[in-house]
């Protein structure tokens, strides 16, 4: 199979008309003739994600977070994302990025139904047919904060998480926005979230949030948004026969001392 074929069935699912405009996805580097024969999925085109890529012989890297941002005006070995890219180009590996699209069309919902929202709904709106990202919505019955993180952790296989607002209050309208959530402070608030579930939540951010009424689950960017890895896993390996599917391991890209 051509990794243009490939990209049409990810496309299929995930068009990149859903992006939101300042993102980057599509294919990002590489060949669209390529015959691909083995994917190899991760949340970040790292340099231990590159290689364990070429190791496993992979034709196709598929990542969540693009590599290149903003445009470049020379690619050498000179800089970081330049060495990757040259990296990917000369083992000849097509890599392609589906960033706020899958956010959009596929993080939102599934990290919605992890946490076992009813009802959901988007949290922030910005496409059509009210598609957005992040998702809304009431648990079953009302928990205390603290069973919210201890629910949380278990949901997404997560060893701790950070938490603004009195544990022992309790919580049932729920906004979840997995990877980096302070822009969708004000739109969690305004739609009465009881808490709000995401990462990269700073002091300043979470007192404030707390100060109005919203407590603030910080379970890390990558904490939540590692959920992509297996669920393409699972999308592209429905729609591809013979092609070879490998992911990355789970590996936070900090440690707690």
């Amino acid at each position: 199979m051509l990794c243009r074929e490939v990209t049409d069935i990810i496309e299929q699912r995930f068009p990149k008309e859903y992006a939101l405009d300042w993102d980057n996805v599509g294919l990002l580097a590489g060949r669209d003739d390529k015959e691909v024969r083995c994917i190899y999925i991760a949340l970040d085109a790292s340099d231990e994600v590159i290689h364990a890529a070429a190791r496993q012989g992979a034709d196709m890297l598929v990542t969540h977070h693009p590599l290149i941002f903003s445009g470049m005006k020379r690619i050498t070995n000179q800089d970081f994302i330049g060495r990757r890219i040259l990296g990917l180009i000369r083992r000849d590996i097509s890599y392609y990025a589906m960033h706020t699209n899958y956010d959009v069309l596929g993080m939102a919902a599934l990290s919605g139904s992890m946490i076992g929202l009813k009802q959901p709904e988007a949290l922030e709106v910005t496409c059509e047919a009210q598609e957005g990202i992040g998702r809304i919505g009431q648990l079953e019955k009302a928990v205390s904060l603290k069973q919210c993180c201890e629910d949380v952790k278990r949901a997404f296989h997560l060893e701790s998480v950070r938490v603004f607002g009195n544990p022992d209050r309790t919580v049932e309208r729920i906004a979840i926005c997995p990877g980096s959530g302070k822009s969708v402070i004000g739109e969690a608030l305004k739609k009465q979230a009881d808490v709000l579930i995401t990462g990269d939540i700073g002091h300043h951010e979470g007192i404030d949030a707390a100060a109005q009424g919203m407590a603030v689950i910080d379970a890390g960017h990558y904490g939540l948004e590692h959920i992509f890895v297996e669920d393409m896993k699972d999308y592209l390996g429905k729609k591809l026969e013979g092609v070879q599917i490998i992911t990355a391991p789970v590996c936070h890209p900090f440690v707690n001392i």
